[in-house]
């Protein structure tokens, strides 16, 4: 299995949610490029984002932040991996 171009379109905009905080969301507005809008939308049919243009996370939403934020870490620091190894 791999990433597709959509996976890695939602993994994108949840980065930009702060998994930190209930009181700040975000909105994907009409004039967004296509692959964003759909990415949006995609999150918000599997739960993760309240809303269909954002929204705020869902508590699965936050969940799925904090593993994005880890893999893109690993993956940002092969050198720190290599020594655990």
């Amino acid at each position: 299995m791999r990433y597709s171009n959509e996976l890695v379109n939602e993994l994108n905009l949840l980065l930009h949610y702060n998994s930190e905080s209930n009181l700040e969301g975000i909105k994907v507005h009409h004039t967004a490029s296509e692959s964003l809008i759909t990415a949006t939308q995609r999150l918000h049919e599997k739960g993760l984002v309240t809303q269909v243009d954002g929204g705020y996370l869902t508590a699965i939403g936050r969940e799925a932040v904090g593993h994005a934020k880890s893999l893109l870490m690993l993956l940002e620091e092969p050198v720190a991996l290599e020594s655990a190894l």
